[in-house]
């Protein structure tokens, strides 16, 4: 499968120091996969942020913004400009927490779900397209190993 035009890089520059470095690697592997994602992502409105937010407020944690912005490690103020866009779109609804009087928890809405199940396939193929020169088996261990880095604590 041919590479992302985003992703190569000059030749010169790939016998760097830097191309050793991990955390550069990662860096340099978010923005591709990023930046594919955004592309597939946009035909339906959306952003990788903005459909985390809405994924995540399709699911059954409710999660409240508070627990978003943890979770997606982004300021809280970025997180209630998500929310007031996907808001304003219809895709979700701020409710009260039922434990917790003082705060609000993010829901999808029917139309927010509809368009996640859409945007999920948008979102499948970019991945597919930017990881598609691994194999199965090296997907799923580049996934195990990042969720061992992303959720140290589990």
């Amino acid at each position: 499968m041919p590479k992302p035009a985003d992703a190569v890089a000059p030749s010169g520059l790939r016998s760097s120091a830097l191309t050793d470095d991990v955390s550069f690697l990662l860096a340099r592997a978010n923005a591709i996969a990023l930046a594919a994602g955004n592309a597939a992502l946009a035909e339906h409105g959306l952003k990788a942020r903005s459909y985390s937010v809405l994924v995540l407020a399709s699911g059954d944690a409710r999660p409240s913004q508070r627990e978003l912005a943890e979770f997606l490690r982004l300021d809280p103020s970025q997180v209630v400009s998500l929310v007031d866009e996907l808001q304003s779109r219809g895709l979700v609804e701020r409710r009260p927490d039922p434990s917790d009087r003082r705060a609000n928890v993010v829901v999808a809405t029917d139309a927010g779900r509809s368009l996640v199940a859409i945007a999920r396939e948008s979102a499948r193929t970019a991945e597919e397209r930017v990881h598609g020169q691994l194999s199965a088996d090296d997907r799923e261990t580049l996934g195990a190993l990042l969720r061992a880095l992303a959720f140290p604590e589990e």
